[in-house]
């Protein structure tokens, strides 16, 4: 399980990056009229949280979450600086054996 908790990990770092850099390129697009950095981030930003759908899942599944759980780490993804706090408190459950 430690190979499923470590790509999750990153994962959720570069989602919660790579969700920073979407907010940034949202500002820059309505505040700036300037659409082009929408056009490059709002793409990768979408291929990267579907990866980090599958891996989340991958680790629900050897972990054993209960949907509720699996559901709200998926959530995290979608709101800036949560899915840092989820990794965190992902971490501590798995390391401690427990399922969220």
């Amino acid at each position: 399980m430690s190979g499923a908790l470590g790509r999750f990990r990153f994962m959720a770092y570069v989602v919660g990056v790579g969700l920073l850099a979407l907010v940034l390129a949202m500002v820059v697009k309505y505040a700036g009229g300037e659409p082009g950095l929408m056009r490059v981030v709002g793409p990768v930003h979408g291929f990267l949280y579907a990866v980090y759908l599958v891996l989340t899942v991958d680790l629900a599944l050897k972990a054993r979450w209960s949907i509720k759980g699996t559901a709200l780490v998926l959530l995290a993804g979608t709101i800036p600086f949560v899915s840092f706090y989820a990794e965190r408190k992902v971490v501590d459950s798995v390391r401690a054996d427990r399922a969220l």
